[in-house]
């Protein structure tokens, strides 16, 4: 694939993360985690950054959703580009 111009992302690249990512003050303390689940968005992307691949993730926590792993890349990525990401409280 070739890029465009830096800090051009096309529309195509990524997930959209919104479906398995939230947020509630009464769970897990409010941290960000999967949705149906306690499991920290923070805990993936730490597996991640030890070097554990997706497979490992996958069955080191068999309740998470196998677009999760992902899901926490995209969330991440956009974080990194700056944005502020307001999550509503989970209903």
């Amino acid at each position: 694939m070739r890029w465009p111009q830096q800090g051009r992302i096309p529309h195509h690249v990524g997930m959209g993360w919104r479906e398995f990512i939230t947020a509630d003050p009464n769970v897990v303390h409010g941290q960000v985690r999967f949705t149906g689940t306690r499991i920290p968005v923070s805990v993936v992307l730490d597996c991640l950054a030890s070097g554990m691949t997706e497979t490992e993730i996958l069955n080191e926590y068999p309740t998470l959703p196998v677009q999760a792993v992902r899901a926490a890349l995209a969330y991440a990525a956009e974080l990194a580009r700056d944005d502020i990401l307001p999550l509503a409280a989970a209903q």
